[in-house]
């Protein structure tokens, strides 16, 4: 077997022909001229793997070496079907993504109808050199994703990333074939994005501490290198909620009207009141140039978890929100929260939580057999409270379709990775790491279970499901190490069931990923490296 990840529709193996080493050397050759800045980009991702065996790009014909050609072939996949969801990129149709790769005694060649399509064959193609050992099976594969909008969101807001970790993830993202970088950029811990007209939001503390934050050019050159990989980059400015940094930058802001009897009760950061005239102006200063700066169609206006706040302030704010979005020419997507503003055919909801899935305890003695709970200081009282703040909750996903709108899912069940790893499953190696890594209250759980998820267990008609999106908030990350323990090795799973539209059969991709740590530590990348896994070649523990 080969130990491509997503596992490719149609393997044909050719055992009577001798597949390509490995070990010697290999050059990258793009078969049509408007392939060329596509094969530099292939060509960069392939050096952490090939090393020095890899020649310059355009080196010219070498007998000695095997050869990766890219190509542009109208009819290398002439029956594929058209992906599930909303186009990342734009447009109305999804971009044909759909691929052939042969593997030959000579080499490799990617063929595909579009330089997407040829990039996708390219991923593919790297797996095979990392993974296969000193040579790569001849066989042809073809290929084609189920669904179109196949995401990761990282969070800077609370872990910052420096512009060069964002690209070590982007390029992560694209080796799995995921098409979308969604950057949480704000919150109550983190304002990361510079906003030319509101420059408050990232000056230098009160004290003098300079804050952490993408300028304008940073984040141009990020979606470039994005695009580059066929990523496109959506923010997200999360309103009006999780806005303690922006306050602090803005003092004064009134707090929205609050629920009768919340006040005082709990500790909690008082949303934005979009009807005074100050916020307004502040939020569509901020909208317009966000809008501006994002060269992708969507942008992301968060919109949950605002705690205290009443229905009818918050859901001024969220309309007032999709319309400063929709005004600069660009798509609001929201958290499922969003849908209680109303919701139509345009609108794109991510629907992460419902009080069954947060699995909280109902009684004591359940709450007494939750170490991670009690860790986290959780009380009955407390639990209590945070089931009926989510009990709207259960209904977000049933309106969200009754309206007509669009869901992104990303189940905090599986495809939050910032969960714990079940201490069971983590070789003693890691054990510390392990120990700090994942948000305090989600239950600690394996590999296998995020493998499970299969994205057709929500009952949601195909035509209403916009993508699929993982998730890695940092509440616990202090470092791109942090993040990249978190994703793996649970991220190529959620890639899978996005690109295949099931679930991977979990012998069978544990199988592949067993080959997978060899390549990510040829990148340098940390990861966990679970006992759920025979890792190939490898004594982790």
């Amino acid at each position: 077997m080969n130990a491509v990840i997503p596992q490719p529709r149609q393997t044909t193996r050719n055992a009577a022909t001798a597949g390509p080493s490995t070990r010697g050397a290999w050059r990258v050759e793009p078969a049509d001229a408007g392939l060329k800045s596509l094969a530099a980009t292939v060509h960069a991702l392939l050096v952490p793997h090939l090393g020095d065996r890899l020649q310059p790009l355009g080196a010219g014909p070498d007998p000695d070496a095997a050869t990766l050609v890219l190509a542009l072939d109208d009819e290398a996949v002439p029956d594929a079907r058209t992906p599930v969801g909303i186009p990342p990129a734009g447009g109305t149709a999804p971009v044909d993504e759909s691929h052939r790769l042969t593997v030959g005694p000579f080499g490799i060649t990617c063929r595909a109808a579009t330089p997407t399509g040829v990039f996708r064959a390219a991923t593919t193609a790297l797996h095979l050199l990392a993974t296969s050992g000193d040579h790569v099976p001849a066989q042809e594969l073809t290929d084609a994703p189920h669904h179109a909008w196949r995401g990761l969101l990282v969070d800077p807001a609370r872990g910052h990333l420096t512009p060069g970790e964002l690209r070590t993830v982007i390029d992560l993202a694209a080796l799995y074939k995921l098409n979308v970088l969604h950057l949480h950029l704000t919150d109550n811990e983190g304002w990361r994005l510079e906003i030319p007209g509101v420059p408050e939001l990232t000056a230098p503390a009160p004290d003098g501490t300079s804050r952490a934050f993408y300028t304008a050019d940073d984040y141009r050159a990020l979606q470039a290198y994005a695009a580059e990989r066929f990523v496109t980059v959506v923010p997200e400015i999360d309103l009006p909620g999780h806005c303690a940094t922006l306050r602090e930058a803005l003092p004064g802001l009134p707090a929205a009207p609050a629920p009768e009897g919340l006040t005082g009760r709990y500790p909690f950061v008082p949303p934005l009141d979009l009807t005074d005239p100050e916020t307004g102006k502040t939020v569509a200063t901020i909208l317009a140039d966000v809008c501006r700066l994002t060269d992708g169609p969507f942008v992301h206006i968060g919109g949950d978890e605002a705690v205290g706040v009443t229905e009818e302030s918050f859901a001024r704010s969220i309309r007032e929100l999709r319309a400063r979005v929709r005004e600069s020419g660009k798509r609001p997507v929201g958290w499922q929260e969003s849908s209680r503003a109303g919701i139509g055919p345009e609108d794109i909801a991510q629907f992460w939580v419902d009080v069954p899935m947060m699995d909280l305890p109902d009684t004591s003695e359940e709450l007494a057999a939750r170490p991670e709970l009690l860790a986290a200081g959780q009380t009955p009282e407390f639990i209590a409270a945070l089931k009926s703040f989510f009990a709207p909750s259960d209904h977000d996903l049933a309106r969200i379709l009754d309206g007509g709108g669009r869901v992104l899912l990303s189940p905090q069940s599986h495809l939050y990775l910032d969960r714990s790893y079940a201490p069971e499953i983590v070789p003693p190696a890691q054990a510390s790491t392990a120990a700090r890594l994942g948000f305090a209250t989600y239950r600690p759980l394996g590999v296998e279970h995020t493998a499970r998820w299969d994205p057709a267990s929500h009952g949601i008609p195909e035509d209403q499901v916009a993508g699929v999106e993982a998730t890695v908030f940092a509440e616990s990350v202090k470092s791109l190490d942090d993040v990249t323990t978190l994703l793996l090795p649970r991220l190529p799973s959620v890639a899978a069931a996005a690109w295949t539209g099931r679930a991977p059969d979990w012998d069978d991709h544990r199988t592949r990923l067993a080959h997978h740590g060899r390549l990510w530590e040829q990148r340098g990348l940390a990861y966990l490296a679970s006992t759920e896994i025979a890792w190939a070649g490898q004594d982790r523990g």
